[in-house]
């Protein structure tokens, strides 16, 4: 990558979509920490960024509605993913000692992510929700007796001191970031293709979405469903599935799909993440 290229990243500094920004692109690029998923996609589309990494989806905690609904109305495309491996940690500042905590921040699907943690650790802390992580650190690092939990790349941003290492529920805790940019990619032979589907509000409709994969041996990733927002009760499904549109098999399911559905909007096609990440 070009050592001019921007990226776009939910930010402020030192959050976990940076760290996924790092570990895809390198630290050459130009980093774009921007207030919202929402202004993320803007940056791509208003050419203040080459491209943009945001988060999708996680392990414990499911999708991130925010970026699906961003998805629907966006012109950028999915040009690849960063699966990261999430480590929370409990951070202090110099001013706080473990014993004077009284309140712990943090973005809310962290707090979740280790809520049985606290509820074992600081039974009698009040928790209190944060817009970020890092907003979080920063909090942490200029009130005394607020801690934060966020990760190691928190932690060095804003000269932090790690107290309790690896507070996450669960040991396997991932997210997966989409990286939004312009254009396409060329087929590596290991990819993945997202696609949104509006179906007819019909019985038996998403099985007739589905029955193509089945009839052309085509693995099926992911599937979820969010609401139209075009009439009530009707719904999008987000579809990601093995191989690349420039594969022949792929080709042949969107004109099977063509038939059996109401509109489909391709999201991109993108070398896959080994998901053992």
């Amino acid at each position: 990558m070009s050592d001019t290229l921007t990226v776009a990243y939910l930010g402020p500094a030192g959050t976990y979509s940076q760290a996924a920004v790092l570990e895809h692109f390198g630290a050459q690029c130009q980093q774009l920490a921007v207030p919202s998923i929402d202004e993320a996609f803007v940056a791509v589309q208003n050419h203040s960024a080459d491209a943009a990494v945001v988060p999708i989806e996680n392990s414990t905690e499911g999708i991130v509605n925010n970026t699906q609904d961003c998805l629907v109305d966006a012109a950028a495309s999915i040009i690849g993913e960063v699966i990261l491996p999430i480590e929370h940690h409990l951070l202090l500042g110099e001013q706080t000692s473990e014993g004077e905590i009284t309140t712990i921040v943090s973005h809310p699907q962290s707090l979740a992510q280790c809520r049985r943690w606290l509820k074992i650790n600081m039974p009698n802390v009040v928790t209190r929700e944060a817009v970020s992580n890092a907003d979080a650190a920063q909090q942490a690092l200029n009130t005394q007796g607020v801690a934060a939990i966020a990760g190691s790349l928190a932690a060095q941003t804003y000269g932090l001191q790690i107290a309790r290492k690896a507070i996450q529920d669960q040991a396997h805790n991932k997210t997966r970031f989409i990286v939004l940019g312009e254009g396409d990619t060329q087929p590596t032979g290991r990819d993945k293709t997202s696609i949104l589907v509006y179906a007819a509000n019909k019985p038996g409709a998403l099985f007739h979405v589905l029955e193509p994969f089945e009839n052309l041996q085509i693995s099926l990733t992911k599937i979820d469903s969010r609401p139209a927002k075009k009439a009530a009760w009707e719904y999008v499904f987000f579809i990601d599935f093995e191989g690349h549109r420039d594969d022949e098999p792929v080709q042949e399911l969107f004109r099977r799909l063509d038939g059996c559905t109401e509109e489909i909007k391709l999201l991109g096609s993108y070398p896959a993440c080994d998901n053992k990440a």
